[in-house]
């Protein structure tokens, strides 16, 4: 179990410096510019500094968000076994989402985003790795969670 823990932290501690590689090329080419059309009509990037949380909640509460996040944080590698089973993937996921974004709100005081997806008027809050890490964790545990129960497993095993 130790064994699993340690491969998912080493991965979540690699995910984490690939956002905020991301992020940093964002500041330095971004920041100073309009949004760039990736995909005319569908698809920018674009440099935002979010001081609240997904799509813009809780704007100007960092440091709540911001120990609410190292509080998840330890809880979930406190209880991975029993939340991840013997999962690595997920857990590193989640645990890169979560620290990625910490690491902004603790050094810059807001979380940057870049990614900016828009149909005609319809418009999806811009957003950054460390979300799209913590949202494709969620949507596998929920698959699997969907998966046991189709297979009929009740005793915990995924």
């Amino acid at each position: 179990m130790i064994k699993r823990r340690l491969i998912a932290l080493v991965l979540a501690l690699n995910l984490a410096f690939a956002d905020q590689l991301v992020k940093e090329i964002a500041v330095v080419r971004l920041k100073a510019q309009a949004a760039i059309a990736v995909i005319p009509g569908w698809f920018n990037l674009a440099y935002v500094e979010n001081r609240g949380c997904a799509w813009g909640m809780l704007q100007g509460h960092v440091w709540p968000l911001a120990v609410f996040g190292l509080m998840a944080l330890a809880f979930l590698v406190w209880k991975q076994r029993k939340i991840f089973g013997d999962g690595v993937i997920v857990p590193a996921m989640l645990y890169a989402g979560i620290a990625g974004n910490l690491i902004d709100r603790i050094f810059r005081g807001y979380v940057v985003d870049m990614f900016d997806f828009h149909a005609g008027v319809h418009h999806f809050p811009c957003f950054n790795v460390a979300d799209a890490f913590i949202s494709v964790a969620a949507a596998l545990m929920i698959f699997n969670e969907a998966r046991s129960i189709y297979l009929g497993r009740t005793d915990g095993k995924r």
